[in-house]
């Protein structure tokens, strides 16, 4: 499913600038045959993941002596890491950022899989430092990425959700969020569907001179009422030193050209979402935008803004506590599910309305993402007086994007075969493979052995994450139950797919209880998932609960792979 692009050809040598826009995969496979026409490549375009796992089934990944992994995403990189476990296939994950470089490498029963452990979280920037206080370009580059999501992408995506299912999405609000998300969620629907629904380009502009004038006006002038140039701290010490830098307000220029980019990128994303024709033409932008009548701003008493993190943590703990003593272990309910509808726009009062979200897309110069986001970045650095970075940098901060070398990437792909051979030549041994871990701008080489798998144990057998429990043919959920005690001296008392409780005898009325037993383990897994099994499905992964025959709780056991017809 990923496409070539320019910056992909001073590192993979398959690729020709005639490639641009091919996918990779079938481009990469035509240049392998061309070099060697006796080797045969299958190439497929479709993304591995749960949507596409009736491409991806048993019978794929019965046909594989190992997975060789080269992807960008660490969820991605789980997803496959655990279709290997499952399958008990050989897998090696390799990765670089920039000069770092790395190589894990996975044997079924041999090592530990790539999900076992994780690496520590990337620092993060204080949740104060970038409402209040940033001091630095980046601080307002992230701010602007999190601004984008929070006008363009999350409130037209539940204002979506909200019109193709009014209920289920009052339902799912409702069950999943606490009081003060609920009425975010709730806030956003109706701003999207009501209160700031345009009905022309017009409306867009008038929409973005208010919004520029609140986040780079308003808000830094209610900051400065809460704390003034000259404010003291109660320690005596001035507010403003430091890295918090006092910042001052912006006041709207239409022939200053960054204000105006602002309000161009911004009404063109606003019309967007609401299918209204865009308009390019900065000069027609810039005449009706000072029209535009924007209401005097006057700082308000009793405002409280976070001065540390501290504070902000404090009040999402307050706020937590608060929504759990309202609703007190309660599950959502239909009265619960109505007051929240009855707060929302009447589905057929926006019936009309068609909503597109912006999915941020760093790439396309045409689409307005970056424009918003580099003029809100400097907007903002000029607010703090903080110095203002170009696009490509703004770009490359967004995107979290790390050139890529091909020093590194020839380096790992080299560590990558050296494991691939020992794959083909069977080793047994852990002691003969090797992880990789680098950083050539140091210069640093280390190596170690995989990490052998976490044993656990129930009863007095071993297991690690590569054992399951084989059962192969249909049977009724008695028949399962007296298996396990039979064959492994261990009683079921909950069998579970997923989220989905198949049995648990301490929550079923008798007479369900003794019907149950005589079904057959799919039929219950499609009653209780209200789902009908996928044709290319064969085989579900169960998890139990167990005692032991003498009624004594079992801790752990393997999952269950069970095998039908």
């Amino acid at each position: 499913m990923d496409s070539i692009e320019k910056s992909n050809l001073n590192r993979q040598f398959l690729f020709r600038s005639w490639d641009i826009g091919k996918m990779k995969s079938t481009t990469a496979a035509e240049a392998v045959k061309a070099m060697n026409p006796n080797m045969h490549v299958r190439s497929y375009v479709d993304a591995v993941s749960l949507e596409t796992e009736h491409i991806y089934d048993d019978h794929f990944f019965d046909r594989l002596d190992g997975v060789v992994n080269a992807l960008d995403n660490v969820n991605a990189r789980q997803y496959i890491d655990r279709r290997c476990v499952y399958y008990q296939k050989s897998f090696i994950d390799s990765g670089k950022l920039g000069t770092k470089a790395s190589v894990q490498v996975v044997v079924p029963f041999l090592t530990e899989s790539y999900s076992s452990t994780n690496d520590p979280p990337d620092p993060s920037v204080p949740i104060c430092t970038l409402r209040n206080f940033p001091h630095l370009v980046e601080h307002t580059v992230e701010w602007a990425r999190d601004n984008f999501a929070s006008l363009f992408t999350i409130p037209p995506q539940q204002a979506d959700e909200f019109m193709q299912n009014p209920k289920e999405f009052a339902e799912r609000t409702a069950k999943n969020h606490s009081e003060y998300d609920k009425t975010e969620i709730i806030e956003n629907v109706k701003r999207i569907l009501g209160e700031e629904h345009p009905n022309s380009f017009t409306d867009c502009i008038k929409w973005s001179r208010n919004l520029f004038e609140q986040q780079f006006h308003n808000t830094i002038a209610q900051l400065l009422y809460n704390f003034p140039r000259d404010h003291i701290t109660s320690k005596g010490e001035r507010f403003w030193s430091g890295n918090k830098r006092c910042p001052h307000v912006l006041k709207f220029d239409a022939h200053n050209k960054l204000h105006l980019d602002f309000i161009f990128a911004a009404s063109n994303l606003l019309a967007h979402i609401y299918h209204i024709p865009q308009i390019r033409d900065r000069k027609l932008i810039a005449e009706e935008v000072v029209k535009v009548h924007v209401p005097e701003f006057k700082p308000k008493a009793g405002i409280t803004i976070h001065e540390n993190d501290e504070q902000v943590r404090a009040d999402l703990e307050r706020q937590k506590n608060m929504s759990a003593m309202r609703k007190n272990g309660q599950s959502a309910n239909d009265v619960e599910v109505e007051q929240i509808l009855s707060r929302l726009p009447k589905p057929d009062d926006v019936l009309d309305i068609k909503i597109q979200p912006h999915e941020f897309e760093k790439d396309d110069d045409t689409n307005f993402h970056m424009d918003y986001i580099t003029a809100t970045a400097n907007l903002r650095a000029e607010n703090y007086e903080i110095q203002r970075a170009d696009r490509s940098k703004i770009k490359r901060i967004a995107g979290n994007i790390i050139p890529a070398i091909a020093t590194t990437t020839a380096m790992v792909t080299g560590l990558v075969c050296l494991e691939v051979y020992k794959f083909v030549q069977h080793h047994k041994k852990i002691e003969s493979y090797r992880n990789a871990f680098v950083n050539l701008a140091l210069p640093f080489f280390g190596f170690s052995e995989p990490v052998p798998p976490k044993c656990q144990k129930y009863l007095d057998k071993d297991f690690t994450l590569w054992d399951r429990f084989e059962v192969k043919g249909e049977m009724t959920l008695e028949e399962f139950i007296e298996y396990f005690k039979r064959e492994h001296k261990l009683v079921p008392n909950m069998v579970s797919a997923g989220m989905s409780v198949i049995y648990s005898p301490h929550f079923m009325r008798q007479t369900s209880k003794a019907q149950d037993m005589k079904r057959k383990i799919t039929e219950l897994y499609e009653t209780v998932t209200k789902s009908k099994i996928p044709a290319h499905v064969r085989s579900l992964t169960l998890n139990m609960l167990c005692d032991d025959l003498e009624e004594n709780d079992v801790e752990d056991v393997p999952f269950v792979n069970y095998t039908f017809p």
